[in-house]
């Protein structure tokens, strides 16, 4: 018997970082408050733990994830595989030019993974799009507040999450 509706322990596990995250920082701070010496500073030390993780478990819960689109994302050792239908394909992140959301042909949002020559373009609901926010995270200097905006709204115009640093040669 499940006593929770679908879509509301659907919610429950997308927030579910962030809560774990505010119990720890609770936990710290009662701590913190409550004690003294040692205890205080593992408190106060857990606490800021905790503001950590509900942070980060704020940004991870806002990426709206990919449900019930076209294809499947998957992620895997620094490359980006879309198997779908038709247009899927894959994206190293060591040879990505740029990454931007916008809208297709049809005014849906799209991930659009650009490298030389090459262009992957994923939907934004496409199962298993969540993998993106880890595999993002580890380009320098990427925009996951812009991501996290685009992902959640239909954008009439290219949205830039990354571009690669332009190098000068002498």
């Amino acid at each position: 018997m499940n006593f929770i509706r679908p879509e509301a322990r659907e919610n429950l596990m997308r927030w579910r970082e962030a809560m774990v995250g505010g119990v720890i920082t609770a936990l710290g701070l009662w701590w913190a408050i409550g004690s003294l010496g040692l205890v205080k500073w593992t408190g106060i030390a857990l606490a800021l733990i905790g503001v950590g993780l509900t942070w980060s478990g704020i940004q991870r819960a806002r990426f709206r994830g990919g449900h019930g689109g076209l294809g499947v994302v998957h992620v895997d050792e620094r490359q980006v595989t879309y198997l779908a239908p038709v247009g899927g394909g894959f994206a190293s992140l060591d040879a990505l030019t740029g990454v931007e959301i916008g809208p297709d042909r049809a005014g849906l949002p799209v991930w659009r993974f650009r490298s030389v020559g090459e262009v992957l373009v994923i939907p934004v609901n496409a199962e298993g799009t969540d993998a993106l926010f880890e595999a993002l995270s580890a380009l320098p200097g990427v925009n996951m507040q812009a991501a996290i905006r685009a992902s959640g709204a239909k954008p009439d115009k290219p949205v830039v999450i990354w571009r690669k640093p332009v190098t000068m040669l002498h």
